[in-house]
């Protein structure tokens, strides 16, 4: 599918959303070979765990510096250039936050870039200013798990919030330099800041702040305006105890004087309690013998409790705010999820959901209802009343039944669109046409009809409005990877529509690239035409990622829509640089754009240098940088980065991004420890799946989480190594999916050690949630490539997830045999290499519950498996708290260096030894390389002990008598 809103949304804002992943508050918990689950008190109630902040001081005192415990080589150990080891001392202490060495540890706390927002006018640049990791003791907030959503009593938004903790404007002078900052002022000190915009005509923002809860003060978030000339912000609305409520819309511009908000109705009591006894039983039914199938939702409504607190937080009273602070409540209270006024500012199109609620699906297949109103709240029609929609077929491009896409026509007035679906929703049924595009005026003649737009045969996608001579509609159908572009002239009815694109939407080298979009006066967002001097024909510009064998050089063509010729007006530097057009600089003037004032935004890059943004003017395409941000991490501005390629034993082409230590020689330092961290993925065609996707002079981005910190503890790492699972023709990419991994797998290890980079018996595997669940399947079924593995936040047990996961769409009963051997739960027995499991104890992605991790480690544990759990309170899906994060940094860092350094004594024996066993697939009776140890032998856990001894070294995978050995586990 076209990137329809790429374009918008980094021009908007260039940041991640001011959504965050949930922090946590105590110490993880960490489950070893003796311990049944996590600790009772670790597993209460949030209202609990909150009693207990007060213990927080002493725990954060645990927070130790890897280097202050052990910088010296024990037993003569050594790490090539890795100094620091891990001691018996330090196991013991494992209930603790741990920090890892100050090498990882100053790369993940450093100060974090502001993000950019341009005014519509294109003459200002907000810098909005964020801060490091959150701490446990300020993000641990009880949450409410309601219709698939977490929310933030105390604050009524959404839970675990991040948010900006200053606004600077800055003057974008007439030559592209900036001038000097303007703090935003006027609003309390400390004041946590979300939801900034801009006013329509730039004079204006728009944002909500929130404190913390101190002196019986509320932590409920307040709107607030600034004045962009002068930076002072004042309340939007004189009483003080007018609040935000956050949890689906907030607030939006209505004209440039007037926002509409979200408000917690002023009648709102206290929240429901829970009845002490239950009214009756939890009952579901299905005596309809209806067919429904659902995934594994999480954070559902469990009673009519839930159903009460649910209405409680998340209805909203409508208020209409004036800049002037008068202020008028419109419409009645509900559960509004979307407010949109019209690009003409007459109407608002206003979406519900209601009663019945259900146990079984999130609050996005409520009921719901979709009205339309005038902007001072007096009712017009209703467009559409949704029923419940549990029945959703779980087949890919399958959707709700009626009415959906309810949009404004970003071109015209007060214009709705929308699409219905004429299959009835299930994408299995076939029919043409499969949709249909209609649209109307927001309120018609006494029996005007809905006009159809356009009838689609795929799965509608989309439209890219333009005006009544042109606009593009996209559809695309997931099970083939076709995607199709269509133009229409929606204002003349004797212009049939005509095919602009027709491909493969795996094939990346085909991507002609997405029309720019252009900013009009109402707000809205539409095509950008363009015009040459002397020439009357109209032209669209496409940006693209110009992906190519050699690796993405972005471009931007001057497309001429009626003939399909193009002329390439700007091209990324090839060579040493990654460049991109961000945005148009110039689409604030009215009529066509003329390409001679074509004015752009870019974002520049290379493989050292950090991302700058700077713009382009034509015709001399003169270039003004407009940012100077610093090097986020200096200590690895010289590291290397090349992208490599290499094939699979099928055929298929394969490619990975090599990173190597700054200043390493691998023809004088000799291979090193190497860490593979990758995601699978599904494509229909080999061809397809051999396509080099990325480029090799993109920024080496580190995040706080990333595989790349290890290059500061010199290690190789192999980022991103494409998995294709292929599944051509009638078969499915799963059907083969162990044998596609393994021999993708082989085919990277063997790269990294042709190349001499990676030692054959000192390679780990990683992965995040669906690379955990293939860190998991490499270990059971690949055991010779790799010395160890680290999954987190995996789902290891598909009859858990039995109504389909990740890109696979056939239930357990349907595919039985693929559920189980995919499966590494099945094959726990199989797993002899050390295996590190962490999961965040909120986790509230589909399928990854925190149950899979637990589960999975007691039956590794039950076969002797050398394994470590990992539970992080409060954690969700992702990662988010300084504590969980540093540790998690110390966990997996502690465990690469039990497993997978080099010992230098009898590192070159070991390795001509194993790059031959590993080339010609020589293996034990395990199925395991047969490798020296790697030296200092394993460790044994024991009660009599208080936990820890050491034993005679001797093979890391055997005991005396040939049987799986434990390394260690605690033993209290």
């Amino acid at each position: 599918m076209m990137r329809l809103h790429q374009v918008y949304h980094r021009l908007t804002l260039l940041s991640f959303s001011p959504l965050s992943p949930p922090p946590p508050l105590f110490t993880p918990s960490l489950s070893r070979f003796t311990s049944v689950r996590t600790p009772a008190h670790l597993r209460t109630h949030h209202s609990k765990r909150f009693k207990s902040i007060s213990t927080m001081t002493s725990r954060l005192a645990n927070l130790v510096p890897l280097n202050s415990i052990a910088t010296e080589n024990v037993g003569g150990r050594t790490n090539g250039s890795i100094s620091s080891t891990y001691t018996e001392d330090e196991e013991a202490l494992a209930g603790n936050y741990r920090l890892p060495p100050p090498e990882i540890k100053d790369i993940v706390d450093a100060p974090p870039l502001p993000a950019l927002s341009f005014s519509p006018h294109r003459d200002k640049i907000l810098f909005l200013k964020r801060r490091s990791l959150p701490p446990l003791a300020e993000l641990a907030r009880p949450e409410e798990k309601l219709a698939g959503m977490r929310i933030d009593g105390k604050c009524n938004t959404r839970s675990r919030m991040s948010f900006y903790t200053g606004i600077g404007i800055h003057q974008l002078m007439p030559d592209g330099t900036l001038g000097p900052e303007k703090e935003v002022h006027g609003y309390p000190d400390g004041a946590k800041i979300n939801f900034v915009t801009w006013s329509l005509d730039g004079r204006h923002l728009a944002f909500s702040i929130r404190m913390d809860e101190e002196d019986n003060s509320s932590s409920k978030l307040r709107v607030w305006v600034a004045n962009v000339e002068t930076g002072q912000a004042q309340p939007l609305f004189q009483p003080p105890d007018v609040y935000l409520n956050a949890v689906f819309d907030n607030f939006v511009w209505v004209d440039n004087s007037s926002l509409l908000v979200c408000t917690i109705p002023s009648s709102r009591g206290h929240p429901p309690k829970k009845p002490l006894v239950p009214s009756g039983p939890k009952i579901q039914s299905n005596e309809q013998k209806n067919v429904v199938q659902v995934r594994t939702f999480q954070d559902l409504l469990k009673d009519e409790y839930d159903e009460d607190l649910f209405d409680y937080y998340a209805t909203s009273q409508l208020v209409l705010a004036s800049l002037d602070g008068t202020a008028k409540e419109i419409g009645l209270p509900a559960v509004y999820t979307s407010i949109d006024p019209s690009p003409d500012q007459k109407y608002l199109l206003a979406s519900s959901i209601h009663r019945p609620y259900s146990f079984i699906v999130p609050c996005g297949r409520f009921p719901k209802k979709v009205e339309v109103w005038t902007t001072d709240g007096k009712f017009v029609r209703e467009l559409c009343d949704l029923p419940l929609a549990e029945d959703i077929p779980i087949a890919f491009n399958s959707v709700r039944k009626g009415m959906r896409s309810i949009n404004w026509r970003a071109d015209k007035p007060s214009t709705l669109y929308w699409a219905e679906t004429q299959d009835g929703g299930d994408a299995k049924v076939e029919v043409s046409p499969r949709d249909i595009v209609y649209t109307q005026p927001a309120d018609p003649l006494e029996g005007e009809q809905p006009e159809i737009l356009h009838k689609l045969d795929l799965r509608y996608g989309g439209i890219s409005w333009c005006d009544d001579s042109l606009a593009l509609v996209y559809e695309s159908w997931y099970k083939t990877r076709r995607t199709r572009t269509w133009v229409i002239s929606p204002g003349s009815k004797d212009v049939s529509p005509r095919i602009l694109f027709d491909r493969s939407s795996e094939d990346v080298y085909s991507d002609p690239g997405s029309p720019m979009l252009r900013r009009t006066s109402a707000g809205t967002y539409v095509i950008a035409k363009i015009k040459k001097e002397n020439d009357e024909r109209t032209y669209v510009l496409l940006n693209g990622s110009g992906a190519t064998p050699e690796g993405n050089i972005p471009f931007l063509d001057l497309f001429d829509i009626n003939t399909g010729s193009k002329e390439r007006i700007w091209e990324s530097d090839k060579e040493r640089y990654y460049e991109t057009v961000v945005a148009l600089m110039s689409d604030y003037e009215e009529g066509d754009l003329l390409l001679d004032r074509l004015k752009i935004l870019t974002s520049k890059e290379s493989k050292t240098e950090n991302t700058q943004y700077s713009i382009q003017k034509w015709p001399d395409k003169k270039v003004c940088q407009v940012t100077n941000f610093p090097h986020p991490y200096p200590q690895l501005a010289s590291l290397q980065k090349e992208m490599i390629k290499y094939q699979r034993k099928d055929g298929v082409q394969l490619t990975a991004t090599l990173y190597l230590p700054p200043g390493y020689d691998p023809s004088k330092d000799g291979p090193l420890p190497c860490l593979v961290w990758s995601y699978p993925g599904e494509f229909k065609s080999k061809d397809a799946a051999g396509q080099v996707r990325g480029s090799p002079n993109e920024f080496a981005g580190i995040g706080p989480t990333s595989a790349l910190l290890w290059l500061a503890r010199r290690f190789a790492i192999l980022s991103g190594p494409t998995i294709p699972i292929i599944g051509e023709g009638d078969e499915e990419a799963n059907d083969r999916y162990v044998e596609q991994l393994v021999a993708s797998a082989e085919a990277a290890v063997e790269e990294v050690i042709r190349r001499g980079v990676a030692h054959p018996s000192k390679i780990a595997v990683g992965g995040h949630s669906y690379g955990a669940f293939m860190t998991a399947n490499l270990l059971a079924h690949a055991p010779h490539l790799f010395c160890c593995g680290v999954a987190r936040s995996g789902a290891y047990n598909r009859t858990l997830t039995p109504f389909g996961f990740q890109n696979e769409d056939r239930t357990l009963w349907e595919a039985t045999a693929i559920y189980v051997e995919m499966s590494p739960f099945m094959s726990a027995n199989k797993i002899k290499k050390p295996i590190l499991l962490i999961h965040g104890e909120e986790d509230n992605n589909s399928g990854t519950l925190t149950m899979q991790s637990d589960r999975f480690f007691n039956a590794l544990k039950g076969h002797g498996a050398l394994c470590r759990l990992v539970i992080l309170p409060f954690e969700s899906h992702g990662y988010a708290a300084r504590e969980s994060i540093m540790h998690v940094l110390w966990e997996t860092d502690r465990w690469l260096q039990k497993h997978c350094v080099l010992n230098s004594s009898d590192a070159s024996a070991e390795l001509d030894a194993c790059k031959d066993n590993v080339s010609k697939g020589v293996t034990d009776s395990d199925n395991q390389a047969v490798v020296a140890s790697g030296g200092g032998g394993p460790e044994l856990a024991d009660s009599e002990h208080d936990g820890f001894y050491s034993l005679p070294s001797r093979h890391p995978d055997q005991c005396d008598n040939g049987a799986p050995s434990i390394a260690w586990f605690h033993a209290r």
